[in-house]
């Protein structure tokens, strides 16, 4: 029998980032990358300047598919067919796309104080997981990790902009000025949330991709910034 949902309790409405928030990433992008330079050898383009490529094709590819591994898969896959400096057969291409395949089989690496704070964090205020991706990796990836429980909902969108803030305010009926979201993203987590008009939580990760970096908004009375998952207990 499917475990009741948790009743929201009294306080404020938290709505809490996954990838890279709650448990590691990045990071094996970054490693599945690391491959692909590799496998590339390209004669004169180094690494940071096959990112820069590769960037400017998931700016565009990801209006269009969106996020998760699968779509990075088809990102680095067409990086590899205008790059490659060798004639192009049927295995070169699933090669590229088992670097990305791989992600989806990894481990899940939840991050340190991340259970105990959501243990904490949820008798005490409402608990929203919010996050962007593709819907099965994302939902994959929100069950294997064993934090389910702790949520009151969870929400997968295709991406985090401020109409999405609002959509969730409405459909949830949160009171903006009780609403926090908490994530490590400036791009995705942090200035939408504030351009919506919510109060958010800074928890600035080292591998945050660099297509979720940016300046964020100076907001001191409606923005906190963390060094930890687990020093919102002392502020929640």
């Amino acid at each position: 029998m499917a475990a009741e949902p948790l009743a929201p309790p009294a306080g404020h409405s938290l709505l809490i980032d996954a990838d890279d928030t709650l448990w590691e990433n990045n990071i094996y992008f970054e490693r599945a990358f690391e491959e692909f330079c590799g496998f590339l050898n390209h004669s004169h383009l180094a690494p940071a300047d096959i990112r820069a490529i590769l960037d400017e094709i998931e700016i565009v590819n990801n209006k269009i598919h969106g996020y998760g591994a699968l779509n990075f898969g088809r990102n680095l896959r067409q990086c590899y067919e205008h790059l490659v400096e060798r004639e192009i057969d049927e295995q070169d291409g699933r090669t590229v796309l088992a670097f990305a395949e791989r992600i989806l089989d990894h481990p899940m690496d939840v991050r340190a104080g991340v259970p105990e704070t959501l243990e904490y964090l949820c008798s005490r205020h409402t608990l929203i997981l919010f996050t962007k991706g593709h819907p099965d990796e994302q939902q994959l990836k929100v069950d294997r990790s064993g934090l389910a429980s702790f949520f009151h909902h969870t929400a997968i969108v295709k991406e985090k902009d401020a109409a999405a803030y609002r959509d969730i305010v409405e459909r949830k009926d949160l009171d903006p000025a009780r609403t926090w979201m908490i994530g490590n993203s400036p791009k995705s987590d942090i200035n939408p949330a504030l351009r919506a008009g919510l109060r958010a939580v800074f928890i600035p990760h080292d591998h945050t991709w660099t297509l979720e970096r940016e300046h964020i908004a100076h907001e001191p009375e409606r923005l906190i910034t963390l060094n930890s998952f687990a020093d919102l207990k002392r502020h929640f």
